[in-house]
């Protein structure tokens, strides 16, 4: 049987290798089906889901309600481009800006497209509003960021993996340490106009910053008159134990980025938010996307929403969260350094010695469990928030005995 296993898993594997670019390096498991916060392999072997699609799936895989959304629109209206109205864009652009608590969302379908769109909207701001000359704006960004794949965001990035190759990186950035409120005051100049950054830096190993660092920046940009854009792709929608991350010290963005579980696992969709005051900028033909709000994405964010919602994930985030954190903690284990996180966002990051993370993630996945090594000695835990307290001793049982050893 394991022969057959690994005969089948590696075909596959091999196919994929074959005609895809190799661009991604993943566990050699192949999955073929999933439901709530697991999934199965090819062969039948159940994993629990501990990353989630990068936080894609806070509402579980599959979620009934979802789904029953998205085959109710594909019976009615697929794609109708924004050179028409739709039906149902009006309705979830409402339905976000309502659980936001924003005035007006433009709407896109990765999130690398809404971190672009909030570059635009920052730059465009800086030369209306706020009077910079024409081709000067500058954003300032954060070492170890990671807020996407596009040619200017890589530009900006201080992985080489992500970078090198692809220069000349598109200027008009500038970098500084995470979690430095002095660099942040010391880099603003007449020319900055904005502020990008993440609450919690999930590819970086899920650095949580100092407490009040968010509301501290939030009070630096509103008195320097500077933007404040908070890239929530991976810490919205309930995954930090607030509906976003920025929520635990109140320190509301001006243009807030979301993307990942606005589409409930199941569609691509996101968006870039703001009050009208900033949003204006953009007028018809400055920005736009074939697929951005479109009928079928627009029907499932509104029920990925209203699952978000109706069964408070959120507040299922920070309880199981801590709690999870907690029994992590009680592993004793020399090889465990920190056990860092918010909600259900949580690393644990292992002493050089113990050996590569991957080597960790690859353990536990021979025992069911399927979580993410990032930056060297760092395993990731992002469970889908629909999990249960027993669903997580059972994991934090694998997790002992893969570190234990």
């Amino acid at each position: 049987m394991e022969a057959a296993r690994m005969s089948l898993t590696q075909e596959f594997i091999e196919k994929e290798s074959k005609y895809g670019a190799h661009n991604y390096h993943p566990l050699p498991v192949v999955l073929t089906r999933a439901e709530g916060p697991w999934v199965w392999d090819v062969d039948g072997k159940r994993y629990l889901d501990c990353l989630s699609a990068y936080s894609a799936v806070n509402q579980g895989h599959r979620h009934p309600r979802i789904v029953q959304a998205l085959k109710k629109q594909l019976d009615r209206l697929d794609l109708t481009s924004r050179a028409f109205y739709n039906d149902v864009m009006g309705d979830f652009l409402k339905k976000l800006c309502e659980y936001a608590g924003f005035e007006a969302a433009l709407p896109m379908n990765t999130g690398a497209e809404a971190v672009e769109t909030g570059i635009k909207l920052a730059r465009k701001w800086g030369y209306e509003k706020k009077g910079i000359a024409e081709g000067k704006a500058e954003i300032i960004v954060c070492q170890d960021n990671f807020h996407g794949r596009t040619t200017t965001i890589v530009g900006f990035s201080s992985d080489p993996d992500a970078y090198s190759g692809f220069g000349p990186p598109t200027p008009g950035f500038r970098m500084i340490p995470y979690d430095d409120t002095e660099a942040l005051e010391s880099a603003i100049n007449e020319n900055t106009a904005a502020f990008l950054v993440e609450p919690i830096q999930g590819e970086a190993g899920v650095r949580v910053p100092s407490d009040g660092y968010l509301k501290k920046v939030r009070d630096i940009c509103t008195r320097e008159g500077i933007l404040l854009l908070f890239d929530e792709v991976q810490t919205g929608f309930g995954r930090t134990g607030k509906r976003f991350c920025f929520q635990h010290e109140d320190a509301r963005p001006d243009v807030l980025l979301v993307g990942k579980a606005l589409g409930g696992g199941l569609y691509p969709v996101s968006a870039a938010l703001a009050d009208w005051d900033k949003m204006e900028v953009f007028t018809p033909g400055t920005h736009g996307s074939t697929f951005g709000g479109n009928p079928l994405g627009s029907a499932v964010a509104i029920a990925s929403l209203e699952v978000l919602e109706d069964e408070r994930l959120d507040e299922r985030a920070e309880d199981l969260g801590s709690y999870f954190m907690d029994r992590i903690r009680q592993i004793s284990s020399g090889k465990i350094k920190e056990v860092r996180g918010r909600g259900l966002l949580v690393a644990v990051e292992l002493h050089p010695e113990a050996g590569d993370a991957r080597h960790y993630c690859n353990l536990l996945k021979e025992r069911g469990i399927l979580a993410k090594d990032t930056h060297g000695q760092t395993i990731r835990f992002a469970p889908a928030l629909v999990i249960d307290r027993e669903e997580l001793d059972w994991a934090v049982d694998q997790i002992r005995l893969v570190l234990e050893v």
